[in-house]
């Protein structure tokens, strides 16, 4: 080409949690069985839909005015029955005109952040998850700016950082929360809420706050969504059906705007989302259509509520294994369906290795692990896959400098669950002394 097409360092921008997966298919057809561990996908873990909900969708589909174009915004009816929800919690109060639907909150993501002006920064926890930090550095074609979530306390925020990362950027316009959050599988409390609210409120901020977990949060953790702390703070919530119905495949996502009467340069940013929302049309309308009579049957909460509780029962049992690892730092996950695992600093190099013993499939991961600029940790996750078929997710690629792994706790077999872990702990230490 004539001229450069893409931005300086975009073509460098990896998204490793799909990226592995092309790693273990070519592994996969050497003979070698894979452990799905690295995509938040319960559909692919063998998690099965209900009859009641699937006989819902089944008469939406019969109705034809679920084959055609809906509201920019979203179905009315949908957008009222939120409505209804987040009202009903006595905290921001919303209209239907501030709900947008989009394809998947990927598509809501590329919006929000797509739609800030060049200089404009999102501060963001790391570790963070690469949907955001992609969307980020692409808008801004600059490296992200970030807080830290500190390994060493259960993965809380590091609310000073914050402050101070907010005090000497003036480019800083929001700050992101994700709540229960991934990678780490931490659950913000009300007062950390609340003392993220104070920092936006006193520099004049809006608030991201990443709330497709919400509902999901167990071991006697609770948490509250941001519309119940924001008061008169201007913010963006972004849920989905995707993790909690599951239903990934369906694409479908929303906003919930608040306070966009509190600040004109925030209506006018939300009505530039609005008008690239109106560029596409609309988003899917049957996903949206039986969302409310989804949440009204009167089986959904016992389902979510079985599905909450095997949650709980695989993060301790993969805790237990893995908090045994005197390598690791190891938090129990509280809220969505990952852990985020750090080795102690230092103890990753570029000599280790495990066994391979299909020298096909030994060969090929030596190919992978010696290219230039492979971190210590991405060479450690090839080398699991290769060894044990246990396919998990470099933590390095969600934007943070420490080195670990990030796991779902999706596997619905107990027995299962508890061989994975028990090898991956072994293997962990095999691979540190080699």
């Amino acid at each position: 080409m004539r001229i450069e097409l893409v931005p300086p360092g975009a073509g460098e921008l990896t998204y490793e949690i799909r990226n592995i997966v092309n790693v273990a298919d070519k592994l996969q057809k050497r003979g070698i069985k894979v452990n799905w561990e690295n995509i938040g996908d319960p559909i692919a873990k063998g998690e099965i839909i209900p009859a009641w909900m699937k006989e819902i969708v089944v008469r939406a589909v019969m109705d034809d005015s679920t084959w055609g174009y809906c509201h920019t915004r979203g179905v009315l009816e949908t957008r009222e029955f939120i409505c209804d929800r987040t009202n009903s919690r006595g905290g921001a109060h919303i209209t239907p005109d501030d709900i947008i639907f989009f394809n998947g909150l990927g598509d809501a993501i590329a919006k929000v952040y797509g739609c800030l002006r060049a200089g404009a920064r999102v501060l963001m926890p790391s570790p963070s998850y690469t949907t955001h930090t992609v969307g980020e550095i692409y808008h801004a074609q600059s490296a992200p700016s970030l807080f830290r979530l500190k390994p060493e306390d259960r993965w809380y925020p590091d609310i000073d950082e914050m402050r101070m990362h907010v005090r000497y950027n003036p480019n800083i316009a929001a700050i992101l929360i994700i709540n229960p959050d991934n990678p780490t599988g931490m659950v913000y409390t009300r007062e950390m809420l609340e003392q993220i609210v104070e920092v936006a409120r006193e520099n004049n901020l809006f608030i991201i706050a990443d709330e497709v977990y919400t509902n999901i949060a167990y071991n006697g953790e609770t948490t509250v969504p941001i519309c119940d702390v924001i008061g008169d703070v201007p913010a963006i919530s972004m849920r989905g059906i995707s993790k909690e119905l599951p239903w990934p495949g369906s694409r479908c996502g929303w906003i919930e705007v608040y306070n966009s009467d509190k600040d004109e340069h925030f209506r006018k940013y939300v009505n530039l989302i609005l008008n690239g929302k109106m560029n596409e049309v609309c988003s899917t309308t049957l996903p949206q259509t039986v969302f409310p009579a989804i949440m009204r049957h009167p089986e959904y909460q016992p389902y979510l509520a079985e599905r909450i509780a095997r949650y709980e029962k695989m993060s301790n049992i993969t805790y237990d294994y893995l908090s045994q690892v005197p390598a690791l730092q190891v938090n129990r996950t509280n809220g969505a369906f990952y852990m985020a695992v750090a080795f102690r600093e230092g103890l990753l190099n570029h000599r280790q290795s495990l066994p391979i013993a299909n020298a096909d499939v030994r060969e090929y991961i030596q190919g992978l692990v010696n290219q230039p600029g492979v971190s210590p940790d991405k060479r450690f996750v090839y080398h699991m896959l290769a060894a044990t078929g246990i396919c998990v997710v470099p933590l390095s690629s969600f934007s943070t400098p420490l080195q670990g792994f990030r796991v779902t706790l999706l596997e619905k077999d107990e027995d299962e669950c508890r061989r994975i872990y028990q090898t991956l702990a072994e293997k962990i230490g095999e691979y540190l002394q080699s």
